[in-house]
């Protein structure tokens, strides 16, 4: 799986960074960025949906690896 995060919808509430620090941190502006465009680790699977399910924006999204 890979996550991407639409930074037009974000608003900086940052539960991204507090659920899943290994994927997410704070850009300069206070939004949240992805710490990787690369596929995410099977381990961390479970936390990417916890952080799509989470953000109040819906700006982070999930798709298969091959996409």
């Amino acid at each position: 799986m890979r996550i991407e995060l639409d930074a037009d919808k974000c608003q900086g509430h940052l539960r991204c960074m507090d659920l899943a620090p290994e994927l997410f941190d704070c850009g300069d502006l206070g939004y949240g960025t992805l710490r990787s465009s690369g596929p995410v680790p099977e381990e961390l699977e479970p936390a990417a949906r916890r952080c799509a399910a989470n953000c109040p924006e819906r700006a982070i999204s999930i798709h298969p690896a091959n996409t």
